[in-house]
């Protein structure tokens, strides 16, 4: 392997780690041996251990080993200060050991000689994924082995220049984790704020009711239970199954709260023509590179479909599926695993099916959009009463179409969606203008560390935020 090193400051030596540290692997001691482990007071840390770890030093994990484990595993123990570094499943977290430790065999971790701080090689390694990476092999999975470990470079500089870049990357690191923090605390108050939206759509208090504009303007107004009537009117006149017309069962409104003037309770049994499910059964031969769009739970997000994912049926096999066939405009709600999320097929979705997916077609009392910005925001409490199962929750059809819904004047409704749709427009470009700057400051991390280990992080923070990805290592 040849490395193409980038020019070092005066003062500055390329090293490889086998030469400034020695690499000690680790050990799992026999499982089936309960005095490896019961009483053990030696830390015994795993890659999981350091999965999601935020703090520079660790002093111990999940679990210790005892003085036997140790004798009889390849397990070391090393002292305080050695830099524990994960070779495989996965390659890259970094940590200091606060005190006496060891190790599964997920690590290759670095036991310093003398010219180099643990805080400076820290820095250098949490840098160097990417690094490590690429010098790996595997099949199943990368793993960095002991040997390629010591070939991994370093760049050296004196030890008071050591001190100087560890305190000036935490320092840069401590405003970037400030402002990551205020990002994060925005993105979770618009969260709150989208909640209150939706709880304030469908309870009558985000717009002007319809009974106080027509009181307001003088005229008279079709109020939802005057909807609801002409709808199910309609519907028992126009019948023509072969079986007898079957009212839908009255909404339950025990214990509900009382409704805005000319709201009525209702359930997506009576709003809608037919509450069904999509296809449930084994799909295993079924899929095909091309064809009908077939959605399942994880193309169903709050208030908006996901194509990431989709899959695809035959027509043919489409067509024996008629009952669970989509269409624009039908609600569907998530049954399996997040029960009750719900979304609108959009209108591009001219033909379509679905598996564990409910149905509610046609839903013509109430506006798609109404139906779903109302499951995904206060039904919460109604969809936990409706869970059944234990290892997987799910809802069954007439979980959904006995649902109580609040049905307000169609023109209400419309009135209310515009102004959801206005307000989550917003709120999603604001989400997407904080994501953006969580990536900036991501990128702005990665600079701090290339112009430290160029030697121009002395230049001053805006110098040092400013430098991009000028330093270059090639690997051959």
């Amino acid at each position: 392997m040849t490395i193409e090193y980038w020019e070092l400051p005066p003062g500055w030596k390329w090293a490889t780690m086998g030469e400034v540290a020695d690499v000690i692997g680790g050990g799992t001691p026999k499982t089936n041996d309960s005095s490896n482990y019961e009483g053990g007071t030696i830390p015994w840390l795993t890659p999981a251990d350091l999965s999601g770890y935020a703090a520079k030093t660790i002093g111990g994990g999940a679990r210790y080993i005892t003085k036997k484990g140790l004798a009889t595993s390849s397990a070391k123990l090393m002292p305080a200060g050695a830099v524990l570094f994960t070779s495989r499943a996965p390659i890259g977290y970094v940590a200091i050991a606060s005190n006496p430790v060891c190790t599964n065999q997920g690590f290759k971790s670095f036991v310093l000689k003398n010219g180099l701080l643990p805080d400076y090689v820290y820095w250098w390694l949490k840098g160097s994924k990417n690094l490590a990476e690429s010098i790996a092999s595997g099949t199943t999975f990368l793993e960095l082995s002991g040997a390629k470990a010591k070939t991994l470079p370093i760049p050296v500089p004196p030890i008071d220049q050591q001190e100087g870049i560890v305190a000036e990357i935490e320092k840069q690191f401590s405003r970037l984790d400030g402002a990551v923090a205020n990002l994060n605390r925005v993105k979770a108050n618009l969260k709150r704020y989208k909640a209150a939206v939706l709880k304030a759509a469908v309870e009558g208090r985000l717009v002007e009711t319809e009974a106080v504009l027509a009181r307001r303007e003088g005229r008279n107004y079709e109020t939802g239970e005057q909807l609801l009537r002409c709808i199910l009117e309609t519907r028992r006149r126009q019948w023509k199954g072969k079986q007898k017309y079957r009212e839908p069962a009255a909404a339950d409104t025990t214990h509900l709260p009382e409704l805005p003037q000319g709201w009525v309770w209702t359930n997506f049994e009576g709003a809608a023509e037919r509450v069904t499910v999509g296809h449930v059964g084994s799909m295993k031969d079924e899929y095909v590179e091309q064809g009908v769009p077939f959605l399942r739970s994880q193309n169903i997000r709050p208030n908006r479909y996901d194509a990431e994912g989709l899959k695809f049926i035959s027509k043919q096999f489409h067509r024996r599926l008629e009952k669970s066939a989509l269409r624009p405009g039908d609600l569907v709600v998530v049954r399996s695993g997040s029960v009750g999320v719900s979304c609108v097929i959009p209108g591009h979705l001219i033909e379509a099916n679905c598996s564990d997916l409910v149905i509610v077609k046609n839903p013509d009392a109430v506006l798609p959009k109404f139906g779903a910005y109302y499951m995904n925001s206060v039904i919460e409490t109604h969809v936990a009463a409706g869970k059944v199962g234990v290892a997987l929750t799910h809802f069954n059809t007439l979980s959904v179409a006995r649902l109580p819904l609040p049905l307000p004047p169609m023109a209400e409704q419309r009135r209310i969606v515009t102004e959801v749709d206005r307000r989550l427009t917003l709120l999603q470009k604001t989400e997407t203008l904080i994501d953006a700057n969580l990536r900036r400051a991501e990128r702005l991390r990665q600079s701090v560390l290339g112009a430290a280990f160029c030697g121009k992080l002395h230049l001053g923070s805006q110098s040092a935020l400013n430098y991009g990805s000028s330093r270059k290592m090639a690997h051959a």
